[in-house]
């Protein structure tokens, strides 16, 4: 009979089969009211799950880490019926929970309206007050099939028929609706909050992600376990509408998007002088830890993207061109196959380890256009890539060292929580079973030894090789995925990579591939919104905007600016013939951090008037503190100069 063995080290015996249900009761009532789910061995289950054999038991509640999924899972079911009952002959196709919320996705004639959503939301709500009990239900496939087609539903239908012959078929009901589903859920509607939820938007989506089939109409919504995350969440997302990096692109003068190259940026000057300072940010980190910086290729022939593995793995999302001598070559997709090659000129010695490669390079890869978002998803966009060489040896320590790097370059950036994720091996990979262990292990290593915490991200390794996800929190506290490292057993042994061992032997390198930054151009767009297009002055494009009063005062600020860019401090000059507080107006807007006001005092006296973007406070210095105080703050590469609120 089974034995429970509780989170709290306790043991549970019964005579029998029990449920979730009967052990939260005997533990108390109060349980008993908040349970949603089980957890057995590891896994989620119903409530009302039957355990016949020892297991490792946990009750779940909407305080559990587990619960915000179920929850989501089910609003997304609710949401399904109640526009199945609004909407009669509307079908449902596939409807998941997904980070913040869930969505639907309907086959309806008719297009549904914004309006349409306070309906479908007020009809949920009436659904969750019903506290309908949802049972679980296994069918046999082919009567599964023929209910769903009886009742018009072909795209379930074409579901269950897809699905492997031996996999159970399993149904939901919500009273006298029902779904195609795995479960877990809720033990009935009515464990929903009803005021944590809100339907957000509407969008099209094709069939299985598809463009070859049908356009289907997608419902968003968000969903919580109580009114007051919700309330914080939406509070989120107004802040998140301020900060977006295409308005505060366009307000700053950075750069544009056009249809003429989708998923590609047109950057205007202060746009690339603020790429450049990123650059030239991390190209002084690098050369101070000890790294070469290389160029290599933008095209390269198909058979060096056939020997690393891409072509096969990664073939779908590169752009390829046929020349007229009839070769195939690719835009890289990826930097690593190209600097290998450069690894491997010459003879390489053990004393040459490790070797710490970097390059800026430019890669290409095909994203379809749904998903392009502005900065943050490209096609066209610059990696700070590295790629350290080494022996099996000194892997543990160039790990940590990267380790340090990255955590030490976010935290200049304003950013101190960092979470670190363990991604191991990808269904579509290279190598034996036995490389991935050896490369994944020394990973796990590397991270104890740095005195990480990982959280596993199971099967998003590289397809070489495990690895770090470093995870930035933001002002607002959004998750950005910016930095990685990956150790890669396989690549070197595929492109012919050797150095000379102690023992005369020729032996291949661990790879270790590295980005801190990540995409250039996403990391800019993290920035720009992490500080509301209001950054750090060692940072910004424009430093300074000197204004004159009224244009009696012009030589004078022209020979501010001349003395302020002799300081290596850029700054702009605006004697336009317009009032001061017009000028402070627009200069705020394109969050200029300093300014100079100069009128007739100034003038007389040697000084300018300083304004600092978001304060109130006014500052007289002379020209000469002025410049050494601008100078002392952008040395130190001060993170947070305004308040991000």
């Amino acid at each position: 009979m089974p034995e429970l063995r509780l989170p709290d080290g306790t043991v549970r015996n019964y005579d029998a089969p029990v449920t979730g249900t009967t052990v939260a009761t005997d533990i108390g009532p109060g349980l008993a009211k908040a349970a949603l789910a089980i957890k057995v061995d590891g896994e989620l289950k119903d409530l009302y799950h039957e355990m016949a054999e020892d297991c490792d038991f946990e009750i779940i509640t909407a305080r559990s880490e587990e619960a915000l999924e179920l929850l989501r899972h089910d609003y997304a079911h609710v949401m399904a019926q109640a526009v199945q009952e609004l909407f009669p002959g509307t079908q449902v196709t596939i409807g998941p929970a997904i980070e913040h919320g869930f969505y639907y996705d309907f086959a309806r004639d008719e297009s549904f309206t914004p309006d349409d959503l306070d309906t479908i939301q007020t009809k949920m709500r009436e659904i969750i007050k019903r506290d309908i009990p949802i049972q679980r239900e296994v069918w046999e496939r082919n009567q599964a099939i023929e209910y769903f087609k009886g009742i018009g539903e072909e795209y379930k239908a074409e579901i269950i028929s897809d699905l492997p012959e031996d996999e159970e078929v399993t149904v939901y009901r919500q009273g006298e609706w029902l779904d195609l589903c795995r479960g877990p859920h809720l033990p009935s509607t009515g464990k929903l909050p009803k005021d944590a939820f809100k339907l957000q938007k509407l969008a099209g989506a094709y069939w299985r992600g598809d463009s070859n089939n049908a356009m289907l109409q997608r419902i968003y919504g968000t969903g919580w376990t109580d009114k007051k995350a919700l309330k914080a969440h939406l509070l989120m997302l107004e802040e998140a509408e301020k900060r977006d990096h295409r308005k505060l692109a366009k307000e700053m003068d950075l750069l544009h998007f056009e249809e003429h190259a989708p998923g590609a940026i047109f950057w205007h000057p202060k746009g690339w002088t603020l790429f450049q300072n990123l650059i030239a940010y991390m190209r002084e980190m690098q050369e101070n830890n000890g790294y070469v910086e290389i160029c290599t290729p933008d095209v390269m022939d198909r058979s060096l993207w056939e020997k690393s593995g891409h072509w096969e793995k990664f073939g779908e999302n590169m752009y390829t061109t046929q020349t007229p001598d009839e070769r195939v070559y690719a835009i890289k997709p990826m930097n690593c196959p190209g600097g290998v090659q450069v690894f491997k000129q010459g003879n390489r010695s053990y004393r040459d380890l490790p070797l710490r490669i970097a390059e800026f390079g430019r890669v290409h890869r095909y994203e379809p256009s749904g998903a392009l978002h502005g900065m943050m998803r490209v096609r066209e966009f610059t990696q700070d890539d590295a790629h350290i060489y080494c022996t099996e040896d000194q892997l543990i320590d160039e790990c940590l060292k990267i380790t340090d790097l990255v955590l030490h370059i976010y935290k200049q950036f304003g950013f101190e929580d960092v979470r670190v994720k363990f991604s191991d091996r990808p269904e579509k990979r290279v190598g034996s079973d036995e490389i991935w262990d050896k490369s994944e292990a020394a990973l796990k290593a590397a991270c104890e030894a740095a005195g990480l915490e990982t959280t596993l991200n199971p099967g998003e390794g590289a397809f070489y090789g495990p690895k770090l996800e470093f995870v930035l929190r933001d002002a607002i506290g959004r998750d950005w995925q910016c930095g990685t490292l990956q150790v890669d057993l396989n690549l070197p042994g595929r492109l012919g990579a050797t150095y000379v061992g102690e023992d005369g032997d020729k032996h291949h390198p661990v790879m270790l591939h590295r980005a801190l930054f990540g995409s250039l151009e996403r990391f800019t767009g993290i920035l720009l919104e992490h500080y509301a297009g209001r950054l750090p002055l060692w940072l910004s494009p424009q430093q300074v905007a000197v204004c004159t009063i009224t244009n009696d005062f012009d030589d004078y600020a022209y020979d501010v600016v001349a003395q302020l860019r002799k300081a290596g401090i850029k700054a702009e000059v605006d004697v336009r013939n317009e009032k001061i507080n017009y000028k402070i107006r627009e200069h705020a807007l394109a969050k200029v951090p300093v300014m100079f006001v100069i009128g007739a005092r100034e003038q007389e006296e040697g000084k300018v008037t300083i304004r600092r973007l978001g304060q109130k406070a006014q500052a007289n210095l002379s020209i000469e503190d002025a410049i050494a105080s601008l100078q002392t703050e952008i040395a130190e590469r001060t993170p947070l100069v305004f308040d991000a609120d």
